[in-house]
């Protein structure tokens, strides 16, 4: 249903009027105005991504291959744990399945160089979970977009890779998140930060060359192409997605 906004002539009356009628009527004026980028924004084609679900493995060791066979031949073989004994995150972008839908493979995005990796794994070496949210980069825009399925929870201004160190661009997801300000020696990623499977030529991340979406100490350098290749927030954006955004979550990063 449209919902009328309050005319010209209406707010003209109202102004010849009592200062608190001219005060509600231009507040129901901003209530009711159309904001761009509001939540209940409908998703564009850029925004949406089609994922099977995420989650951890199952097994010690999982072999990843080009195909979904075992005799196809090894990509990559992944540990269920890291070497900081966190568990391994993987992201399923497709299936095989059986006739009676049980999945019997799946296909994963592969973190690590080179990015857009993927490779297929057995179904049974996984524990998935429906993906709903995901966070949208536009690299050239240097804006965010955060969407619980058709719902467009935030959006905001972001700092990008610089000239040579460029953000990359394709379908990441988050690994790990964790809060630099316990170390201040990472006081760069500002009060909140995303490690995401993506890779650039260099970035600031504790260890090198990780693509971190997080926090800022310098926001008036958002909008522009500053970083090693990490994408940078608001510490309000960032604070405000610390909760909201699971392991797993896809990170799609656009031209």
């Amino acid at each position: 249903m449209t919902r009328a906004i309050p005319s010209e002539r209406w707010l003209t009356a109202a102004a010849a009027g009592t200062p608190l009628l001219l005060a509600l009527v231009l507040a129901l004026a901003l209530a009711l105005a159309p904001r761009a980028g509001a939540a209940g924004e409908e998703p564009s084609r850029a925004s949406q991504v089609n994922v099977v679900g995420a989650g951890t493995l199952a097994v010690p060791r999982v072999v990843v291959r080009t195909g979904p066979s075992a005799r196809a031949a090894r990509i990559a073989v992944l540990a269920q744990f890291r070497p900081d004994f966190r568990p391994q995150y993987v992201l399923a972008l497709d299936a095989v399945r059986a006739r009676d839908g049980r999945p019997l493979w799946y296909r994963i995005s592969v973190p690590g160089r080179p990015n857009g990796r993927t490779g297929w794994v057995r179904a049974s070496a996984l524990e998935l979970q429906p993906v709903r949210k995901r966070l949208v980069i536009y690299r050239g825009a240097r804006r965010f977009e955060f969407w619980d399925g058709e719902r467009l929870v935030r959006a905001g201004k972001v700092a990008v890779g610089k000239p040579g160190a460029e953000t990359p661009t394709g379908l990441f997801y988050v690994t790990w998140k964790f809060d630099p300000r316990i170390d201040p020696d990472w006081a760069i990623l500002g009060n909140y930060a995303f490690e995401t499977s993506a890779y650039s030529k260099l970035t600031d991340w504790p260890g090198g060359g990780i693509v971190g979406v997080h926090g800022t100490p310098w926001p008036w350098l958002l909008g522009k192409a500053v970083s090693h290749g990490c994408v940078r927030l608001r510490n309000s954006d960032i604070e405000f997605l610390r909760y909201r955004v699971p392991l797993g979550t896809p990170v799609k990063i656009v031209p």
